[in-house]
């Protein structure tokens, strides 16, 4: 069997029941955590800009656009707002190791959309889901990340192929449908760099997210009316893999299939920056605590990091806010000035603080050289300060990772931290029933 083929089979055969029960809290603190991001980046002006879009365009539905207002539209339309939602503000998940995906984006929006206009359960949501992140994973791996080297933005390539399968599981697609709707999705990968290099229109960016999860549902739902699409999409002299990447593993898209869960490997983001800066920001933070100085303070940082912490992050003057997110410079700034945590830290007048952009502009960045592996998010940062110390932290790794995942307690606080904006009671409400969603009924009842 070809690999697509394998894949579509396997979405199409997974129950409920073989799922373990980690893999089912993982699929759901995922889900509670893109609910959370959606709903904070909502008010953001170019979110305002795609979710009005998406409300006017895609008329009356049963799916729900996260925000103050939660419009209720088409699942295609709901999915693309909130994809664009939960990328809003550079605080959805990912996979660690990294392989170019965004499960809570790609996968989480879509399931939810649909489920909401099926009147699927809970379970079924999560079983959608988490089949959705074991053929995404495998295929960011088997891209070996790559994509970006070309000047794609690699989750916009692959979240089609996700939110594609999530649906499709929610549809009740069969095998031969399934694999049409992963050869359909491959027509609709989108989403280049450019924005990084001209330093400008970063709010498209958001808007790869958004048809990402859009994709998928068209996708699919084209597939379960008898529309057909390419069944070697992923393997095939023109598929997926040897069109957008660089150094694909075929074998990788099959790896491990129905003995081991990618799922497992979602990571939870920290702070409101790319993951390329989570680490030395982590390493800021810490060192902030352990010798109690300020951004004032401060000489000069030096951070060594990844091979794509210096192509792509090394942006001493970022032009507008979202490219700033995007600096490994303005992070480690607004770190060493500010509360990281807190994602209100990144906005606003945080580009114009001169304090934060003098900063940026005497932080070095460098290859890290001391590892083998050239994609590590693992950093070392050097902090010199005025009165002549100069302080050292190597940071490995942040909560949220998969190896020291969030309490119960923490992402219950990040949930409503960043759902406060909501009217009185709707946190508690929405995070009571999505943290027992393997017991709700109706996911259409939840908001």
């Amino acid at each position: 069997m070809r690999e697509t083929a394998a894949l579509a089979e396997y979405a199409v055969g997974l129950s409920y029941d073989d799922i373990p029960v980690a893999v089912v809290q993982r699929a759901k603190e995922c889900i509670i955590d893109t609910v959370a991001v959606s709903v904070f980046g909502a008010t953001l002006p170019w979110s305002r800009i795609i979710s009005g879009y998406a409300a006017r365009s895609g008329g009356e539905g049963h799916s729900t656009i996260l925000g103050p207002d939660l419009p209720r539209t088409t699942a295609p339309f709901a999915a693309l707002a909130n994809g664009a939602l939960a990328h809003a503000f550079e605080m959805d998940s990912l996979r660690h190791p990294s392989a170019g995906i965004h499960p809570g984006a790609a996968l989480a929006v879509p399931g939810l959309a649909v489920a909401e206009e099926v009147g699927a359960s809970g379970r079924d949501l999560i079983r959608a889901f988490v089949v959705g992140s074991e053929v995404l994973s495998r295929l960011g791996q088997a891209g070996r990340h790559t994509s970006e080297q070309l000047g794609f933005h690699a989750p916009g390539l692959t979240g089609p192929f996700g939110s594609a399968v999530v649906t499709g599981c929610l549809l009740g697609l069969d095998d031969g449908e399934m694999l049409a709707s992963l050869g359909i999705a491959g027509s609709l990968s989108s989403g280049i760099l450019e924005f990084v290099r001209s330093g400008t229109g970063g709010m498209v960016k958001r808007l790869h997210l958004g048809r990402a999860a859009e994709s998928g549902v068209l996708a699919a739902s084209l597939a379960a009316d008898g529309f057909e699409g390419p069944v070697t999409v992923f393997e095939g002299e023109y598929g997926f893999l040897e069109v957008f990447c660089s150094e694909p593993d075929v074998s990788l898209l099959t790896a491990g299939l129905g003995e081991s869960f990618e799922t497992l490997n979602i990571c939870l983001k920290r702070f409101a920056c790319h993951i390329t800066a989570h680490t030395p920001v982590q390493a800021i933070l810490e060192m902030r605590a352990e010798h109690g100085f300020e951004g004032s303070d401060v000489a000069r940082v030096t951070v060594r990091g990844s091979a794509k912490m210096v192509s792509h992050h090394d942006i001493p003057e970022p032009a507008d806010s979202l490219l700033a997110q995007y600096s490994t410079q303005f992070c480690v700034a607004v770190a060493a000035h500010r509360n990281p945590l807190d994602p209100r830290s990144f906005m606003g007048d945080a580009l114009y603080d001169e304090a934060i952009r003098d900063l940026c502009r005497r932080v070095r960045i460098e290859l890290r050289t001391d590892t083998a592996d050239p994609k590590t998010w693992a950093s070392l940062v050097e902090v010199e300060l005025t009165d002549g110390r100069t302080i050292e932290k190597a940071a490995e790794s942040f909560p949220g990772m998969p190896t020291h995942p969030l309490s119960a307690e923490q992402l219950r606080d990040r949930f409503d931290r960043l759902t406060e904006g909501m009217e009185l009671g709707w946190s508690d409400r929405v995070a009571d029933a999505l943290f027992d969603l393997d017991n709700v009924g109706n996911v259409a009842e939840l908001f």
